[in-house]
């Protein structure tokens, strides 16, 4: 069982958490007994969410290092510290056609699902190691662990997210931070767009609630072990996923 009493007190940071995944995460932080930041290029929605939570909204480019220095440095002088980051705000291509896709398309995808994540973990790994520890979370998709070719720069991006979150468990484990992924399958929200979540209702395809990430993010920073990727679906619910094993390889993978 999840023990959630280690939220109270703790100050935590939400990207994307204007709206859908982020939104929830905000709420379920903050209903934890957590000060919650939420980050957001929304200025409209995210104020709303922050004030909801008793939290406060900043403003943040995650495809941006400078950026992300500044909005770390403001999050510890104001609040104190960083415990949890959920690392959440990503984009989509809506392009599956890889002849058609364009720079624009590629680069602002690059910037939100892969540029946003090593910056946040980058710079929230430098505060939490001053502190003793934290918990960073990042938002991948069930699409990180298959080939999903309705959006294949999609698919690359989650790919990245997984590799680096398995790839950097043991390194930051040595400075108390633990570092975990959530892999959803279809979430109605926003980023799956409405035509979409029409077309995917009209054709009986289960989609989940954002509260149902939530949960698995409060799991992913509550649970202990790091490196793990907690997959998502309507029909089989929370757990982490079990990697098989590789031919040739140590059963944990690892090329050491």
């Amino acid at each position: 069982m999840t023990d959630v009493s280690t939220l109270k007190g703790k100050v935590a940071v939400v990207t994307g958490g204007a709206s859908g995944i982020g939104a929830a995460v905000v709420a379920r932080l903050a209903s934890e007994g957590a000060t919650v930041v939420v980050a957001d290029l929304n200025d409209e929605l995210g104020p709303k969410v922050a004030a909801d939570a008793g939290g406060r909204f900043v403003k943040l480019d995650v495809a941006s290092a400078d950026a992300w220095d500044a909005f770390i440095d403001d999050v510890v002088a104001t609040e104190g510290r960083l415990d949890i980051i959920h690392l959440n705000a990503g984009v989509t291509t809506q392009n599956g056609d890889l002849l058609s896709l364009t720079e624009q398309q590629y680069r602002r995808i690059m910037g939100a699902n892969v540029d946003g994540v090593v910056y946040g973990a980058r710079a929230a790994a430098r505060a939490m190691s001053k502190t003793g520890g934290g918990s960073i979370v990042a938002t991948a998709s069930v699409a990180g662990l298959i080939g999903f070719a309705p959006d294949p720069i999609y698919t690359l991006t989650k790919h990245a997210v997984v590799g680096l979150v398995r790839a950097l468990a043991q390194p930051l484990g040595v400075h108390g931070i633990t570092i975990n992924a959530v892999n959803p399958g279809i979430v109605e929200t926003p980023l799956v767009g409405e035509e979409a979540a029409k077309f995917l209702r009209e054709a009986n395809v289960p989609m989940m609630e954002p509260s149902q990430i939530a949960d698995a993010v409060v799991s992913a920073i509550s649970s202990g072990p790091s490196g793990e990727c907690w997959v998502c679906t309507k029909q089989a619910g929370n757990a982490p996923h079990e990697f098989a094993p590789i031919a040739g390889l140590p059963a944990n993978n690892s090329l050491f």
